[in-house]
């Protein structure tokens, strides 16, 4: 090689190496003054609140983890099903404000959190759905009441689906947050049309490259923690200027715990998603269904579909937040899931003297559905 080339390849290189030192730099510059500024959350206690830790195992010798926090004695359960990536404490501000007033059950879905691994072949939402089953049958002596998120919602839907009986008897009332009924393959990532396509297009193959990378993946994931943090800051959060860092961090350091080759195995399952047709059982008892404006994973219009489904569904539109609602706007939720029991005990006590009346009570589906935009009117 001449002279001349060669110094072509090194100024190459060189250009190429300074653009990267200054992504860097201005990678870690960004995140240094996002840190700087005031956290009202620093302080908080995220990943240590702990319940009575439980051992489930499935009839596919699965070891699912669990925990049961708040008064035993309790008339009620709660059982929280967690979304896709994350882990049974990313329920902290619902456990937080709960856990003194209400049994709770959280449990980590096959794969994610202390829970053991599966092959690619058992990750199904269908098989979440008999988990679900099996955790109610161990955990659950009473009535319950059925909060999912995301992927949570799904195996909600799942159980519907595979155990209509236990619904408007043991299941009295369920939440459905930032989750979908179905067709999530259709999702436009707020992108045109036609980027959109290829990228459904591609995303397939290539998680599944990934899952088959997925020790090299991890070794990476576990080195990017601020492209990570800024990368979920802006696409998890609706309002990235007032999220909290501690919050994103908690919520990346779930994500990154969750092995990149467990993200590619349950990727077709989410994919494949319908259970439409399982929100006819869900109609039997009271629903809530809540959803941040700027969710763009499981999007408005998805949330909307499921209450079109469920007359007599509450729905709750949260402004400005996106698919983790449940951190970003806690209160919201913790509200929309306290309505849900008031509802719950309502439709026990008509139950109630109704049968102390010797008549049918009404049935859920009577009233005409209700819509609500957090922070404004009904």
């Amino acid at each position: 090689m001449s002279r001349r080339k060669i110094g072509i390849a090194g100024a190459i290189v060189g250009t190429a190496s300074a653009g990267l030192a200054a992504s860097a730099l201005a990678k870690r510059y960004a995140v240094g003054r996002i840190r700087l500024r005031p956290d009202l959350e620093a302080s908080e206690p995220f990943g240590e609140m702990r319940g009575r830790p439980v051992v489930v195992k499935t009839s596919d010798g699965v070891e699912l983890h669990a925990e049961v926090d708040g008064p035993e004695n309790a008339p009620l359960t709660i059982v929280f099903c967690h979304g896709y990536t994350l882990n049974l404490d990313s329920w902290h501000y619902q456990r937080r404000e709960l856990r003194d007033t209400h049994r709770m059950v959280f449990w980590d879905q096959r794969c994610h959190g202390r829970s053991t691994r599966t092959p690619a072949e058992d990750c199904t939402i269908d098989r979440l759905g008999y988990d679900l089953a099996e955790v109610l049958k161990a955990l659950v002596p009473g009535p319950c009441v059925l909060v999912g998120h995301s992927m949570g919602g799904m195996t909600v839907m799942a159980l519907a689906d595979s155990h209509p009986e236990l619904f408007g008897e043991k299941v009295r009332g369920v939440a459905l947050i930032a989750t979908s009924a179905g067709r999530l393959a259709e999702l436009t990532l707020g992108l045109p049309a036609l980027i959109s396509k290829v990228v459904h297009w591609a995303a397939p193959p290539a998680v599944s490259v990934l899952g088959r990378r997925a020790a090299l993946v991890d070794r990476g994931r576990q080195a990017g923690t601020d492209v990570s943090f800024l990368a979920l800051r802006y696409l998890g959060f609706g309002d990235p200027s007032t999220v909290s860092p501690t919050v994103v961090d908690f919520a990346e350091s779930m994500i990154r715990s969750t092995p990149t080759d467990v993200i590619a195995d349950f990727y077709p399952a989410l994919m494949s998603h319908d259970k439409l047709s399982a929100l006819d059982v869900l109609n039997k008892v009271p629903t809530s269904v809540v959803v941040g404006e700027k969710d763009w994973l499981t999007p408005v219009e998805h949330s909307k579909a499921i209450a079109a489904g469920l007359p007599t569904a509450r729905l709750t539109l949260v402004p400005g937040a996106s698919h983790l609602v449940l951190l970003e706007q806690p209160a919201i939720v913790n509200e929309a899931i306290a309505e849900l029991l008031g509802a719950v005990a309502e439709a026990d006590a008509d139950k109630s003297i109704a049968a102390l009346a010797g008549l049918d009570p009404a049935p859920v589906g009577d009233d005409e559905p209700e819509a609500d935009v957090a922070g404004g009117t009904r």
